[in-house]
């Protein structure tokens, strides 16, 4: 069976809550993620992320439901295909955010992503989107931790 685990860990040099801000903020957000971010904060909350794709160059365009605010300890979010519509939890991916201090001014940042072993793909393209997420998280987190010098993996 293929590995579908998608996780990512890296110690920010900035206090919890500015690092919740970069995450949770759509302004902020457009910094390190996504090209543009339209996003209602609070559970069941609504939004879209666009991005051009990779291998089009072409807009692409995300639905997401938010599923957890818990400030400034814990975001999360389901998300699908591109033309999946608005995502619902047995055909979508949750995207979890845990953050933990690290004294005053560091932030331990975890990104897991789970359900991809529940939907309705084939075996080919969830193996496909594990590993080009895998990947695309690297860079988007050394993104972040970029806006506030130098980072460490963990």
């Amino acid at each position: 069976m293929t590995d579908l685990s998608i996780q990512r860990e890296i110690v920010i040099d900035a206090p919890a809550d500015v690092v919740w801000r970069t995450i949770t903020e759509p302004a902020q957000i457009e910094r390190w993620f996504f090209d543009r971010v339209e996003l209602d904060v609070q559970p069941g909350g609504r939004g879209t992320f666009a991005f051009k794709g990779r291998e089009t160059g072409e807009p692409v365009t995300v639905a997401i439901v938010v599923e957890t605010v818990d400030a400034p300890r814990r975001f999360a979010f389901r998300w699908g295909r591109p033309t999946s519509g608005t995502p619902e939890p047995a055909g979508s991916i949750l995207v979890d955010f845990t953050l933990s201090p690290e004294g005053a001014e560091r932030t331990r940042l975890r990104v897991v992503e789970t359900g991809l072993d529940t939907v309705g793909w084939p075996e080919e393209e969830k193996s496909r989107y594990a590993d080009d997420h895998r990947r695309g998280w690297e860079e988007k987190l050394g993104a972040l931790a970029a806006l506030f010098g130098p980072s460490r993996d963990e």
